[in-house]
């Protein structure tokens, strides 16, 4: 039985990738930063219908250096899905970039020096999308790199240069352990417990009423579960190694996902944008809004991104994103937390 050093498994994806590697047949060890919480992580895989015999906790930080290379003794592959992610950017861009850019070199490094075979990195489309503006190309692939330096918020350069230092360590061709990179869109589907994220927190403000208006933006987006198996699938394919494979299947505009919510939770229909806004009268909300500021680049801007090798990966037919839109929601009702 294989071994697998998951990242991150207290997290929405992190979850979803623990069910699939269980699913697959790995042992699975999961690092997680606050101890306590790995009674409701194990309870919360199990009750997805796996067996949680082979998981097992590590205690690990982004921002610290000791247990790495220990929970990495005995590892045949890493999954490091583990990055901060937030709603709302800090002052200071640091506290995104700093943990995002130094987590990713201690745990490749960690990898490398004990030998683990394959690396499977979670990037983002963050790290090859956003700062371009209506202007930019119609079409991106894999090759395509977003600037760290352009006009782009803390979040996206967080993922720009953490991936590119994932690249500088296993640089294909200079060491044994290969790195297999997937840029996920944003990621949708079911929740595993009741911690909506920040995935389920757009859903929440659409459920809650706090979007009046939508903005005109696009959402490439990708089920958890698709992006879950694709991530197994990238730990032995040999054509993931040494390679970028974005999963994004569909974008929707924040409207059309409003459009969608509404048919299928017709109580809440009052609660959702009933329009879309004109740019210019987004533009005079970022006057006052510094989230939405950070956002003006993209507005209008809805590229069609390869989809070819992300297919390839996963195998067989992506769950139609509309389906994951309403999973999404739907278990935030279930849940109660609307």
């Amino acid at each position: 039985m294989k071994t697998v050093l998951l990242t991150g498994v207290t997290g929405f994806l992190g979850g979803h990738l623990a069910v699939a590697l269980l699913r697959a047949g790995y042992k699975v060890r999961g690092s997680l930063r606050t101890p306590s919480r790995s009674a409701e992580t194990k309870k919360a895989i199990k009750e997805a219908g796996v067996d949680v015999s082979h998981l097992e906790f590590v205690e690990l930080d982004l921002t610290k250096d000791a247990g790495w290379a220990e929970a990495c003794k005995g590892v045949d592959y890493l999954v490091h899905a583990a990055s901060p992610f937030v709603t709302s950017m800090p002052k200071d861009k640091a506290e995104l970039i700093t943990p995002a850019v130094e987590g990713t070199q201690r745990a490749l490094i960690a990898a490398r020096d004990a030998g683990v075979s394959r690396v499977v990195l979670t990037s983002s489309i963050a790290a090859i999308v956003p700062g371009r503006g209506k202007s930019g190309s119609s079409h991106l692939d894999a090759s395509d790199w977003a600037d760290p330096d352009g006009d782009v918020n803390a979040y996206v350069e967080s993922k720009i240069r953490a991936e590119k230092k994932a690249w500088d360590i296993l640089k294909p061709g200079t060491t044994k352990t290969e790195l297999a990179v997937i840029n996920p869109a944003f990621i949708v589907g079911p929740l595993l417990d009741s911690d909506p994220g920040t995935s389920g927190a757009l859903f929440l403000r659409f459920l809650r009423g706090e979007i009046p208006v939508a903005p005109h933006l696009y959402m490439h987006s990708v089920d958890v579960r698709d992006l879950a198996d694709m991530h197994v699938a990238a730990l032995t394919a040999p054509a993931a190694a040494g390679a970028r494979t974005i999963a994004s299947f569909e974008a929707y505009s924040i409207m059309q996902i409003a459009t969608c919510l509404k048919k299928a939770f017709p109580a809440y229909s009052k609660k959702v944008p009933k329009f879309q806004a004109p740019d210019w009268v987004i533009r005079l909300v970022a006057l006052v809004d510094s989230d939405v500021r950070g956002s003006l680049k993209e507005l209008s801007y809805n590229p069609t991104l390869d989809e070819a090798t992300g297919r390839a990966l996963l195998g067989r037919a992506p769950i139609p994103i509309a389906d994951s839109y309403v999973a999404t929601a739907q278990s935030l009702i279930e849940r109660k937390l609307v």
